[in-house]
């Protein structure tokens, strides 16, 4: 996979200083401005961080059955690019923008229709529609239907009776909406409006999708937020600056509107649609290539590929799949697996893993340089978020750990839909049903921030645990850390009830 733009934020971080009082564990290989770090963002920082983030919509784009063919359609169809082409003439709102939105909203298609109600190409509300200047036109019309009914008769007895009707419904004569012709200047126009009321395009766009009363808050809370320069209000660094620990108020604002429509990450998403449209244009084998490549190998009853429920789906592939059963992993032939750290401490995250046996713990507590250099790195930066709270009189709890690698005669057990990843050593489980609320706010902080610029990808395990992995792209940094922790532990003093 393409995660070369992964690689410019990894940095070195100099051990000078450290000894063996330091109270935990801090990788020498860290990752700018992530977590705690997202507080002191320079402006070169946070386009690499915009870079990555807007890299990372590829799989939100991709992994759809529609991507390659309206592709296709958006770029191919003459007298759709004459209009974009028109509507960017009048409204001065560039043609890739225009195009962009069409391929997210609607996947090029003049006729589809939201179950919320939005239709057409440019997947436009009935409101919004009025507000445009477009017609949505309804004309009220009668039917008369025969019901039969209980009435009371001269004797006053309910008896059965065929009565008569008249039932008043509307029929849509008219909706500018699933013309192209007008709905596509119509959108620019509005986008047009929104970059003049709002100041920026980006905010344009992002209020194309939330709404003009939504983008005026969020506006208004980045405008006040710490941290963000008088001339930089953007809608990156109303993303980015935006954190449980500080600018709380944004951060729960954003955290509202990712659960209602995820339209906070629209704006980098439209960036890489408008990426993807330039790509498949220019090279359309590279595009073709890169679709395939986000192409999930788990398959309906038909043997067509489904669409990938989640990263982790996409990203390991049958050559991560080398331990299928518990006598290789016994015998000890699994040499790409790791013991994990037992550290609790020192490491912020604890084995709790229940095997049948002590012995199969030996092997049950293994997994991939990758996969624990991951674990360790999220315990790392959520107990650094833990720290910048400074809460008095509460202590840290290790994450728990309650899966690493498993053989194939375990998964075969389980009814769990990413049990077979636990075969490849590169993905673990981390069980918060103990966590304090707050600590667990912390931890899907960093799982999203790490997630958002492409280095792990998680799902929900049921009610209370997560299921998590990195990328192929970031196994080499991860791997990294690891070797920072295998170094660094021999160093320090073991606490009781711990163990390497």
């Amino acid at each position: 996979m393409r995660h070369t733009a992964l690689i410019v934020l990894l940095t070195l971080v100099s051990l000078n200083g450290m000894s063996a009082a330091d109270e935990y564990f801090t990788p020498a290989h860290r990752l700018l401005g992530i977590g705690a770090s997202r507080d002191a963002l320079t402006a070169d920082q946070m386009a690499r961080r915009v870079n990555l983030m807007v890299q990372s919509q590829t799989f939100v784009i991709m992994r759809e059955p529609l991507a390659v063919p309206a592709a296709k359609r958006i770029t191919g169809d003459r007298k759709l690019q004459a209009i974009f082409q028109l509507a960017a003439a009048r409204s001065r709102v560039p043609a890739s923008i225009i195009e962009a939105i069409a391929y997210l909203e609607s996947w090029g298609n003049p006729r589809a229709q939201s179950p919320s109600g939005p239709r057409g190409i440019m997947q436009i509300t009935h409101a919004t529609a009025l507000e445009m200047g477009l017609h949505v036109v309804r004309q009220v019309r009668y039917r008369t239907v025969m019901e039969r009914v209980r009435v009371p008769n001269r004797e006053k007895k309910l008896v059965t009776r065929t009565v008569r009707r008249r039932v008043r419904y509307s029929v849509l004569v008219r909706d500018d909406r699933l013309s192209p012709w007008r709905a596509i200047p119509a959108a620019a126009n509005y986008l047009a409006h929104l970059e003049q009321k709002f100041g920026g395009r980006d905010w344009a766009i992002f209020a194309y999708h939330c709404g003009e009363g939504c983008v005026s808050e969020m506006l208004d809370l980045t405008r006040r937020a710490r941290g963000v320069p008088k001339d930089q209000v953007t809608v990156a660094r109303m993303f980015f600056s935006a954190s449980p620990v500080w600018n709380r108020e944004l951060y729960e604002a954003i955290q509202t509107q990712m659960l209602r429509d995820y339209s906070p990450t629209y704006w980098f998403r439209v960036m890489r649609a408008k990426q993807l449209l330039s790509l498949y244009r220019n090279h359309p084998a590279s595009f073709l290539s890169l679709a395939a490549e986000y192409r999930t190998e788990v398959t309906g009853a038909n043997g067509i590929p489904l669409r990938a429920p989640h990263r982790l789906t996409v990203w390991l592939k049958h050559d991560d799949r080398p331990f299928p059963t518990s006598d290789e992993l016994l015998s000890g032939a699994a040499t790409k697996l790791v013991k994990a750290f037992n550290r609790p401490a020192y490491f912020g995250y604890a084995l709790e893993i229940n095997p049948q046996g002590q012995h199969d713990l030996e092997y049950l507590s293994q997994a991939s340089p990758a996969a624990i250099g991951t674990l360790t790195y999220i315990a790392f930066e959520t107990r650094r978020l833990w720290d910048a709270l400074n809460l008095q009189g509460e202590n840290f709890h290790p994450l728990q750990v309650t899966s690493l690698v498993a053989p194939q005669a375990d998964t075969a057990k389980t009814a769990r839909s990413n049990a077979l990843a636990h075969r490849t050593g590169q993905v673990f489980d981390v069980d918060y049903a103990d966590l304090p609320p707050v600590e667990y706010e912390l931890l899907r902080f960093v799982l999203d921030d790490l997630g958002w610029e492409g280095y792990l990808g998680f799902v929900e395990e049921g009610k209370e645990r997560l299921h998590i992995g990195c990328s192929p792209g970031a196994r080499d940094f991860f791997v990294k850390v690891f070797e920072d922790a295998l170094a660094q532990q021999s160093s320090q003093p073991v606490s009781g009830g711990e163990g390497l």
